[in-house]
């Protein structure tokens, strides 16, 4: 599958700007990229705040890594090899998002997974969300932390980092990292609230069998990974 590379530069803009004006990242943190075609992808680049990219700032790269395209003063995200690790084990993905939104944070700091089914669009969406264990930015371990997961998992939190989400194109990814935030809000609400009522087993197998009908793409964690 090939893309055009003019539309997608616009839209990483403009989808940097909608996780930057949601708060997901504070200063130039995160990250995105999209698979152009099967070798080039596009990538945000580093030190700059995703609210104020412009399309010429957006560099290309190779599934190694190389840099085929820049203006000469960006430079690739330094956390480039984790999306590459997504990209060569995951060849239905063409987008990933990397960011900071507040509660899923929280969550992956403590340690925590996210594993409550208690809405039917997060069921629907992702299922359960583990936690990938620390490793230091911007560095192989942190690629080879998500590789458990990459098989079974579209939505995984890093721990004491933020979260990575990966899709069929760039808005699938970002819708992914927006329902994340949300639900993540609603475990830590619920929990203040003295826990939630979660869906009985019958129900999610329901969802399950709907999510198949109507044919939504990506890994599903409840669905490729261990089953409740």
């Amino acid at each position: 599958m090939a893309f055009d590379e003019h539309f997608i530069r616009q839209q990483i803009c403009d989808i940097g700007r909608r996780v930057w004006d949601r708060g997901m990242i504070a200063a130039n943190d995160g990250n995105l990229t999209v698979k152009i075609n099967e070798n080039e992808i596009l990538c945000t680049p580093t030190g700059v705040s995703k609210g104020f990219m412009t399309p010429d700032m957006i560099c290309k790269v190779d599934l190694g890594g190389n840099v085929l395209k820049s203006d000469g003063i960006y430079r690739p995200s330094s956390e480039i090899k984790v999306h590459l690790k997504v990209y060569k084990r995951r060849p239905d993905v063409n987008a990933v998002v990397h960011a900071h939104p507040k509660y899923a944070t929280a969550y992956a700091i403590v340690g925590r997974p996210l594993t409550k089914q208690i809405i039917p669009e997060a069921t629907l969406s992702f299922g359960e969300v583990p936690v990938a264990k620390y490793a230091l930015p911007s560095s192989a371990e942190l690629a080879d932390s998500i590789e458990p997961f990459l098989d079974t998992h579209d939505v995984v939190l890093l721990q004491n980092h933020g979260a990575l989400c990966w899709g069929e194109d760039l808005i699938a990814a970002y819708f992914k990292m927006e329902s994340l935030e949300f639900y993540a809000e609603l475990c830590f609400i619920t929990e203040v609230l003295g826990g939630a009522k979660e869906l009985p087993n019958s129900e999610v197998e329901r969802l399950l069998d709907l999510r198949r009908r109507i044919g939504m793409s990506g890994r599903h964690s409840l669905l490729h990974g261990k089953k409740r």
